[in-house]
């Protein structure tokens, strides 16, 4: 079994807007440094980056914002893979506090990049491999209720 991603932070000053909570957008940056620390996980370090010109980048993301958290407060992110390709995955990150609530969600999808050629491109060897670990360990996990959502006022 593969040692469990997470990433932990915890709110700081700057991410806490006139409601005296954090900042949506603050949510979205938390975020972003999960799926940076994700690229770590796979081994896409920056010497990766920088000497095979091998990246991710998000194509698309959704975040879901269910309960407030406050300067101070530590946070952990954790994460599922809900699907994936030869260039793409489909990951859904959890965002708890101290107390392990379910504070917010992001389900994003992401694809592998040569930086060369500045187009998609299928993940490299060893990143494949360890998606490969990854999902005989994920792809039983039941579906988190955040995921698929769509966007909409539901009329009667």
């Amino acid at each position: 079994m593969n040692t469990p991603f997470q990433y932990k932070d915890s709110v700081k000053e700057q991410w806490v807007d006139y409601n005296g909570h954090m900042n949506d957008a603050a949510y979205a940056e938390v975020f972003s440094h999960a799926v940076d620390a994700l690229m770590n996980y796979f081994g896409i370090t920056e010497d990766v980056i920088h000497e095979q010109k091998y990246t991710i980048f998000t194509l698309e993301t959704h975040l879901c914002y269910l309960q407030e958290v406050h300067q101070g407060e530590p946070i952990t992110v954790e994460w599922q893979l809900l699907d994936h390709d030869a260039k793409r995955l489909h990951v859904f990150f959890k965002m708890k506090n101290s107390n392990g609530d379910l504070v917010a969600t992001s389900e994003q999808m992401l694809m592998g990049m040569d930086q060369h050629l500045g187009k998609p491109s299928p993940f490299l060897p060893f990143i494949q491999e360890k998606i490969d670990r990854i999902w005989n360990e994920h792809e039983h996990l039941e579906q988190p209720k955040q995921a698929g959502r769509v966007i909409g006022i539901r009329r009667k």
